[in-house]
């Protein structure tokens, strides 16, 4: 070993006085095998000494703890081991000297073979028979026995086959044939003993449930993972274990896990997510009052599914979870809109709360926008007729694809909606504000000019009121998009309902004053959707929540009565003598009087509302989520009546989009053979899909995502539309 080598092994083990001697010297090893694996792999590219092609590092490991204690060097040829303190003379005293039986009689590997088809001219000079003469002809088959010349041909140098450069890789698994034949000994992989080795199947079997349905079982006994396995030590897995007992035992610890988390909790919200689809189960969950989620089941239905079939499946969901003390559920929470299911539930059993899903409620906003609005509907209009001409004109898309690839890199069609939905798609509209600097130089050119447009379309694209009305367009989705994207990732509760949607009428009106639109027919479209979405809980919880308290004059903190409406303060009195006892009814407005006068003590007040910023995204947000509810059931245990129903309220929430079923376990359930064990690993996946981070899933579209530019590209490209 050299100087340096030996001072950088100095310092390690100064640096890890620590550690125990096993541990330094796994260290040492691994770092000496790296560095003769770094050192081969050169060589073996050329840029190394010849001996590296037969002599290979091996880490040897200590049979008792599994870690590597020392490193070798193996002959390729024989299988004989040595020391690696001195490669260059153990290759003399070992290759050259003749101790290694098979040195001289193997053919050239692979590698040692000439990488380029041609020679140079001086070395074709240099070339000649008798140099030839000592190159050893292939002698694996007998060549008398093939019309084909096997030897080297005079002049180049080079081995000549008769299937070209691929009949390469096939000579190659012919020489490594021969090599375990004459060396049969196995390649000493990592020695694990048996508790390590059922702790990585354990591993790579819980691996294999949380991600059910994105890797396939199938994918188990695929060569190359075998040989993976094999590599590190580990037997091959069996697709029949991992779908018996090892599944019956993960589930019943997932399953145990879950009913625990739910009965420590004294009251709980379904949620519901899938109604709307006919392509994805309706996945129910319970959200509990400390924040968790908990995945209850997975229900398949063929398709669209009856308001009395979806109430019947949430009830028996709830007897199914709480037997006899139905009061525990004191809410559901459902992506669907005007069924039925959730109002007949919530009249016959008043101490519920059942809302719809906010997130669905933002996005229905541009169906509403499409059919109602006309800008929306003209844009739409426009957009189709422009996608539609560029792409049904060979010469003119095949141009536009060019300069697509040109700007962007890429090139694509313009998606053009399904008849009948362009008033809900506005994806067709993103394409073309995407596509503005490859349009300006289709535009441009020259077979644009001899192949033009027809006359609306020409006029449409060459009038800047049209760009203008597009961007329009374009903001406005983006802002009802990002708000709804954002309340799908932080999952509000009711009490930010109001809030919401107070948000969405002052960006709006911003909107409107910007593009100089009218107000009057988007804030009719708004109101419209916020009263088939609205539930007087709403109203109730925005008042009941400390984190909305505001401060007055006087330095109190009180409930924010001022930014209700008249109705809807008579909403909080009813909803509130609703989810308590006819008997407590009076009290609990007695204590609403005294809430909305004394408030909360600032200091409990301001500790509530404290907010810091979240590491990960930037934003401030609630350090202590819990605090509204936890105040309520310590700090104003005096409101007794009031306190019931404000700890059930405050942390219900107001979203169902909890879960995102992959459609490969979609399918898997849908084949109604083994649906028990389907149901299991579903169980599993999604118990697993809800205590990660959120939105993790997305990771990898973000990596591949690429940049859109400024909004207002527009203005910068089309400000000038008449010189085009």
């Amino acid at each position: 070993m050299s100087a340096s080598s030996n001072a950088a092994a100095v310092t390690i083990v100064e640096s890890t006085s620590g550690a125990s001697s096993d541990e330094l010297a796994a260290k040492l090893a691994h770092k000496r095998f790296e560095g003769l694996v770094m050192v081969r792999t050169k060589a073996i590219k050329g840029k190394g000494a010849w001996y590296w092609a037969h002599l290979e590092p091996i880490l040897v490991h200590n049979s008792d703890t599994g870690l590597p204690k020392a490193v070798k060097l193996r002959c390729s040829l024989c299988d004989a081991i040595f020391s690696a303190s001195n490669p260059s003379r153990t290759a003399s005293e070992h290759l050259k000297r003749g101790t290694c039986p098979n040195f001289a009689s193997t053919p050239n590997p692979i590698s040692s073979l000439p990488s380029s088809p041609s020679l140079s001219a001086n070395h074709r000079k240099r070339t000649s028979a008798a140099s030839i003469d000592h190159v050893p002809p292939l002698t694996i088959v007998d060549p008398s026995k093939f019309t084909v010349d096997l030897s080297y041909p005079i002049g180049t140098g080079q081995l000549v086959l008769s299937g070209g450069r691929e009949d390469l890789g096939a000579l190659a698994m012919l020489e490594d044939s021969v090599k375990r034949l004459k060396s049969p000994k196995s390649w000493p992989g990592p020695s694990l003993n048996k508790a390590q080795v059922d702790s990585a199947l354990d591993l790579l079997a819980d691996w294999v449930y949380d991600n059910c349905g994105s890797v396939a079982l199938s994918s188990l006994d695929h060569p190359k993972f075998k040989a993976f396995l094999n590599q590190v030590g580990l037997p091959a897995v069996s697709r029949r274990d991992l779908i018996g007992p090892r599944l019956d035992t993960k589930y019943a610890q997932t399953k145990a896990q879950s009913e625990a988390k739910i009965s420590d909790a004294m009251f709980f919200q379904i949620a519901a997510d899938g109604w709307k689809s006919d392509d994805i189960p309706v996945h129910l969950a319970v959200n509990l009052p400390n924040g968790t989620n908990v995945f209850r089941k997975a229900v398949f239905s063929s398709g669209y599914a009856p308001s009395d079939h979806a109430e019947e499946i949430l009830w028996d969901t709830i007897v199914e979870i709480c037997g006899s003390a139905v009061h525990q559920c004191v809410g559901i929470v459902s992506d669907r809109f005007k069924t039925k299911a959730l109002k007949n539930l919530e009249d016959r059993h008043r101490w519920m709360v059942n809302i719809s899903c906010q997130h669905r409620g933002f996005n229905a906003l541009f169906k509403d926008f499409g059919k109602e609005l006309p800008l929306f509907k003209n844009v739409a209009n426009n957009c189709l007729k422009l996608a539609s001409f560029i792409n049904n004109n060979s010469r003119i898309r095949h141009t536009f694809h060019k300069y697509q690839l040109q700007e962007y890199g890429h090139a694509a069609l313009l998606r053009v909606p399904l008849r009948g939905h362009e008033a809900s798609n506005f994806s067709f509209i993103e394409d073309i504000i995407a596509s503005v600097g490859a349009l300006q130089l289709l535009f441009s050119d020259e077979s644009y000019k001899e192949e033009p447009a027809t006359r609306d379309v020409e006029e449409m694209r060459r009038n800047p009121h049209f760009w203008n009305e597009v961007e329009a367009v374009h903001s406005l989705v983006k802002l009802i998009k990002s708000m709804a994207q954002e309340i799908e990732a932080e999952k509000p509760r009711i009490g930010q309902c109001l809030p919401l949607w107070e948000e969405l009428r002052v960006k709006v009106k911003e909107w409107c004053s910007k593009f100089h639109i009218a107000q009057q027919p988007l804030e009719r479209i708004v109101e419209k959707r916020f009263k088939k979405n609205y539930h007087p809980s709403w109203a109730a919880a925005f008042i009941l929540d400390p984190l909305y308290l505001i401060r007055d004059a006087t330095g109190k903190y009180l409930p924010p009565f001022t930014c209700l409406t008249s109705e809807q303060e008579k909403d909080v009195d009813k909803l509130i003598t609703r989810l308590v006892s006819r008997e407590e009814a009076h009290i609990a407005l007695m204590e609403l009087m005294k809430w909305r006068s004394q408030g909360l003590d600032p200091v409990y007040a301001q500790a509530v509302q404290l907010k810091q910023r979240d590491p990960n995204s930037g934003k401030m947000r609630i350090a202590n989520p819990q605090s509204s509810r936890l105040v309520w059931e310590t700090y104003l245990s005096e409101f007794k009546s009031l306190g019931k129903v404000a700890v059930r309220l405050i942390f219900l929430h107001a979203t169902s989009c909890a879960l995102k079923l992959n459609r490969p376990l979609v399918r898997w359930a849908g084949g109604g053979r083994s649906r028990d064990r389907l149901q299991k690993m579903i169980f599993i996946a999604a118990h697993s899909k809800m205590e990660r981070i959120p939105n993790d899933d997305d990771k990898d579209a973000e990596l591949f995502a690429l940049e859109n530019g400024e909004d207002d590209v527009l203005n910068e490209v089309f400000v000038d539309t008449s010189s085009v």
